[in-house]
C-alpha cells in the first residue's frame, strides 16, 4: 500500500463489529470518530478477539477496505480512554506484524499522539 506523505493513521480504540463493510466503517468514522472519511487518511479497527483488523480509506475516486484475518494470533491492539488515536506508518507496520508497538525495543515513540 503507497502512502503519500501527508496520510495520517487513525486507530479506533476497543473492539469493532466486523460485520461492518465499507459504508458502516465510514459512518462510524464520521459520527463517532468526528474524522472526515474522504480524505485518505487511513482508519485501522480491530475486532473484539483482537484475531481481525480492517483499513479503511478514500482513493481518488472510491473507498478500499484492506482485510487481514490471525489465524493464530492477535494483535497488540493499544489501550487508550481516547476513541481514536493517531500512530506512524512504522508503528502500523509494527502492529499489523503482531508486535506491540507500545513495547518495540529501539522505537523511540512510547506514548500515542491523542486526536481531538
Amino acid at each position: 500500500m503507497f502512502l503519500p506523505i501527508a496520510t495520517r493513521i487513525y486507530l479506533a480504540t476497543g473492539a469493532t463489529d466486523m460485520r461492518k463493510a465499507i459504508n458502516g466503517l465510514s459512518i462510524l468514522v464520521e459520527h463517532q470518530l468526528e474524522l472526515d472519511p474522504f480524505s485518505g487518511h487511513l482508519f485501522v479497527f480491530c475486532n473484539r478477539r483482537r484475531n481481525m483488523v480492517k483499513i479503511l480509506y478514500w482513493d481518488r475516486n472510491g473507498f478500499c477496505l484492506w482485510h487481514k484475518r490471525l489465524e493464530k494470533d492477535v494483535f497488540f491492539w493499544p489501550e487508550s480512554a481516547e476513541q481514536v488515536i493517531s500512530v506512524d506508518p512504522c508503528e502500523l507496520t509494527f502492529l499489523l506484524d503482531g508486535l506491540d508497538i507500545g513495547h518495540v525495543k529501539g522505537h523511540e515513540r512510547l506514548f500515542y499522539e491523542t486526536v481531538i
